[in-house]
């Protein structure tokens, strides 16, 4: 269990023993006394699912949703349209928790409703896309290999014949159990067996990650509030892993997914949108093509996100950084300064 920044100061009007360190996202039963589920089972076997949905998505959530239901996941479903009432037919809809805000992105919702108190009972944080085929997909598989690979953070490797992918580290290997780098020489790329950083090693995408408790509780503070479309979050992960990333950081063949690479908000039947929908401060009543604005909006806040980092880095004197060779050396001299004999 993490142990997280003592709050002691602010509850002094609270006696010590009524303060619970943790919570959890379990449906309480009015009428019971005890968990809908089994306590052999609660106890044995605590993950969480993390899925932001649209209605139009509806018959590839249902089945992802039943694989990880089936392995007594908790499921917890962001919905970005506003619509809940369409998925009341589903036969686990009552065992899921549903969270609606509008035009919301999967990382506003994950900043807001999976503080680390609220999930510290859960060994792993599945985050998920919507449009992710999991017919080669086992929970309990995947669950099982990362453990056993120490993999804090990690994503299932994605079918070669994917609609859409982004870097070649997530491509399935498929004579591979798992993989924690990739070689490449294309471009500017050059990925090789000294390579120590993404998008060479310790990376995984945005799309389907996967953190253990400890990672999460790093990654939730990386995750800046007011940045939604998460750019540039991807590539800092790695320092989160707990340790070497190109170690704890990993991709999954064995149990692999296809990406469908389906876009959402602002996505088909939504392209173009009256200005004065969107509080523009242009012409009202001409049209504008959303998703060119939702990736205008990204481009800002990627830089937005670079910017705040290196500011952070230039005031936290004491701050080293743990991926740079150079810094290590400094920080191993400095230590031994105080050594003493």
């Amino acid at each position: 269990m993490m142990v997280y920044p003592s709050t002691s100061g602010k509850l002094k009007g609270l006696p010590r023993g009524i303060i619970h360190a943790d919570s959890d996202l379990e449906l309480r039963p009015l009428w019971s006394r005890s968990s809908s589920r089994s306590k052999a089972s609660v106890s044995s076997n605590r993950n969480l699912l993390a899925v932001p949905v649209g209605i139009k998505q509806k018959q590839n959530v249902d089945v992802m949703v039943q694989k990880f239901l089936r392995e007594n996941f908790t499921i917890i479903l962001f919905h970005y349209d506003g619509t809940v009432d369409g998925w009341l037919n589903l036969g686990w809809s009552s065992q899921a928790i549903h969270i609606v805000a509008q035009n919301q992105t999967k990382w506003w919702f994950a900043k807001r409703f999976l503080h680390p108190d609220i999930v510290s009972i859960y060994d792993y944080i599945f985050l998920w896309d919507e449009d992710l085929g999991v017919e080669h997909f086992s929970p309990s598989r995947y669950v099982e290999i990362i453990k056993q690979e120490g993999l804090e953070i990690s994503q299932p490797a994605l079918d070669p014949n994917s609609t859409e992918i982004h870097h070649r580290i997530t491509i399935r290997a498929r004579t591979k159990k798992f993989h924690r780098r990739v070689y490449e020489r294309r471009g500017s790329t050059r990925c090789s067996d000294s390579s120590e950083g993404p998008p060479c090693t310790g990376f995984v995408e945005g799309m389907a990650p996967v953190f253990s408790r400890a990672a999460w509780y790093c990654t939730w503070h990386l995750i800046q509030n007011d940045l939604v479309h998460g750019w540039g979050v991807d590539m800092k992960l790695g320092y989160c892993a707990q340790g070497d990333r190109t170690k704890n950081v990993g991709v999954v063949d064995s149990e692999y997914v296809f990406h469908k690479g389906i876009q959402t908000l602002g996505g088909s039947g939504h392209r173009m949108t009256k200005v004065s929908n969107l509080h523009s401060k242009r012409q009202s009543g001409t049209g504008i093509d959303v998703r060119t604005e939702i990736r205008r909006q990204s481009t800002w806040e990627f830089e937005m996100f670079k910017e705040r980092w290196n500011e952070a880095i230039s005031q936290d004197k004491n701050w080293v950084d743990p991926f740079k060779s150079d810094q290590r050396r400094i920080r191993k001299r400095r230590d031994t300064k105080h050594v003493t004999i």
